[in-house]
């Protein structure tokens, strides 16, 4: 499967950014027709909401390691507001 045909939400997410980062590139290049910045515009508003999925994903699955009294690693705890 080709990178343009590939689905966004299987990507993973350095997939994803690597393959926004050349949606951009090919946007800001300006060589495109038209039709085919739309397509492209499209594209990278799919794998922009992706990598956003990804991370917040990322984000509720932060632990913090907590230290007991003698500073040695005594478990994981949820960091809240993430």
């Amino acid at each position: 499967m080709t990178e343009a045909a590939e689905d966004p939400g299987k990507m993973s997410f350095e997939a994803a950014m690597a393959a926004l980062e050349r949606v951009v590139s090919d946007l800001e290049a300006g060589k495109v027709p038209l039709e085919q910045s739309i397509a492209l515009y499209e594209r990278g508003a799919a794998l922009k909401a992706r990598c956003e999925k990804l991370l917040q994903e990322a984000e509720e699955r932060v632990e913090k390691i907590t230290l007991d009294a003698g500073g040695a690693p005594a478990g994981l705890e949820k960091v809240e507001g993430l």
